[in-house]
């Protein structure tokens, strides 16, 4: 049998232990830090996916029924207008698709339209749409940016560029980092 030397002991110091420790304990916030910051980006994509879902329905729409639908840009939101030939002015949509949506509080809508284009309204109108979906197909040139607010937590720039055809289709995105805001861009197709 053989005695074991008081030196020569095995397993780990409590140094080794701790240290161990404080690693995984960093990774762990790491990857809970990461995981939070995404959020709002997911947020702000989902929010810009349904505006261009409900454009390319609007414009869809406008061709099926012979109809011209306006896309109404609002201080904090949006909604979809439809044009009365009867009346000759601008009404909300009744279908329940268009009905008016709100922003996030975080989230700031720039808009960059064409103002020569013809609108189908007058300048006394109530509603007038800032884009226009024509019944020929045709769609008012527009560029829509969204941006993530000043008073959030997010660092990291982000960019997204997405585009409405005059025709149906799939959108063109195109990711990229910038170096200053996080923003997503909605832009028609000449």
């Amino acid at each position: 049998m053989m005695a074991s030397e008081p030196g020569n002991s095995s397993g780990f110091t409590l140094i080794e232990i701790l240290i161990v420790l404080v690693l995984v304990g960093l990774l762990a916030a790491l990857a809970v830090f990461t995981m939070g910051g995404n959020s709002q980006q997911r947020e702000l994509q989902n929010e810009v996916r349904e505006l261009y879902l409900l454009m390319q329905t609007a414009s869809d729409q406008s061709v099926l029924n012979n109809l011209e639908l306006g896309l109404l840009l609002e201080e904090n939101g949006y909604r979809f207008v439809a044009f009365q030939d009867e009346t000759n002015d601008w009404q909300t949509s009744g279908e329940r698709i268009f009905r008016a949506r709100e922003f996030p509080e975080w989230l700031v809508a720039t808009r960059f339209i064409e103002s020569d284009t013809p609108r189908l309204a007058s300048a006394e109108d109530k509603l007038r749409p800032d884009v226009v979906f024509f019944s020929s197909g045709e769609t008012t040139p527009f560029e829509l940016e969204f941006t993530v607010g000043s008073d959030t937590d997010y660092t990291r720039p982000w960019h997204q560029m997405a585009s409405l055809p005059f025709s149906g289709g799939s959108p063109a995105m195109r990711q990229t980092t910038g170096d200053k805001a996080k923003s997503i861009k909605l832009a028609q197709i000449r």
